[in-house]
């Protein structure tokens, strides 16, 4: 048997170099004894901001066993975004890195998809679900019991080999298989430029980031008005941020992603400051159709665009 879960391992992990993911871990599920303390210390200081959902099924954030029947495995896949492509007017509203090319969710979903049928054509039956940031899964954690790097002071997941600019994903199964035994080692060290970068002083300690301070948060998941406390400081960004990735050493290492649909959409890279803070509901259809961005809705930019302009609210 140990040398079938070897070999299932193996065929797994060769499997997600096929399909393009820069890394695959595997760890046993199980209950993640030392985040418990850690989300309920959290969820406790209200640094959730207003992400209610995030207080919902706390035991299955900290137990797969109890989202997937028979759960034995938690496979941890990691799919490179990084790009050197950047917006060419540098007065224009900002958006993340990620959000440039397709949805992450959907690109990642058929991938996990694959995968799956992979494991159950070449395995046999396998019970799975497919998670992408979608479900109580504590992905980061996972990503480290997998052995794929360490969770750093911004709250990022870091590899060595690849810094961050990486997004994580789960299969979570029903059979044992061979399992990444020896979690990354912290590589931090004193270094805090992370802590020190964040222009809404939302990395309040050493790996301990209130979400409710931070822009990616405050551009994309918070639906209210923006609180006027954070008015000059979103540093131009009107959709996520990248600052605390960006002054990172590590990310050095960042290769260019090989992924086409998250290659930028012909339109928005070009779109100078005029443009943006003039954009009418078609334009927004038609570069964001496919991206991340819908998410805040054609309402939401526009909420973060007038909050960007000086002497203005988010109304």
């Amino acid at each position: 048997m140990q040398q079938s879960r070897s070999a299932y391992s193996k065929l797994i992990k060769d499997e997600a170099k096929k399909l393009g993911f820069m890394f695959c871990g595997i760890a046993k599920a199980g209950f993640l004894e030392a985040e418990a303390p850690r989300l309920e210390a959290w969820l406790n200081a209200g640094m959730h901001g207003k992400m209610q959902y995030m207080e919902n099924y706390f035991d299955k954030r900290l137990d797969p066993r109890l989202l997937v029947d028979g759960a034995k495995s938690v496979i941890s896949l990691a799919l490179n975004y990084y790009t050197d492509a950047r917006q060419t007017d540098p007065s224009a509203p900002k958006i993340s890195k990620y959000a440039y090319g397709q949805d992450y969710h959907a690109v990642i979903k058929d991938k996990l998809k694959q995968l799956l049928q992979t494991i159950n054509e070449q395995i046999g039956e396998v019970g799975g679900r497919a998670f992408v940031d979608s479900a109580p899964v504590l992905d980061k954690a996972w990503a480290k019991k997998a052995g794929i790097g360490w969770v750093g002071k911004n709250s990022n997941l870091l590899n060595k080999k690849a810094g961050s600019f990486f997004f994580l994903a789960e299969l979570i199964v029903d059979i044992e298989l061979e399992y990444d035994s020896e979690p990354t080692a912290d590589h931090c060290g004193t270094c805090t430029r992370c802590i020190d970068a964040c222009p809404t002083d939302a990395i309040v300690g050493p790996y301990v980031v209130d979400g409710s301070k931070c822009i990616s948060y405050l551009t994309i998941e918070l639906k209210d008005e923006l609180p006027a406390e954070f008015k000059g400081k979103m540093d131009n960004w009107m959709f996520g941020c990248d600052i605390c990735q960006d002054v990172c050493p590590w990310n050095k290492f960042s290769v260019i992603h090989s992924e086409p649909p998250f290659d930028p959409h012909p339109d928005l890279l070009g779109l100078s400051r005029d443009d943006i803070q003039e954009i009418t509901e078609d334009v927004f259809k038609k570069v964001f159709q496919k991206s991340a961005v819908k998410r805040t809705k054609y309402a939401g930019l526009k909420r973060n665009i007038n909050f960007l302009k000086p002497g203005t609210t988010s109304l």
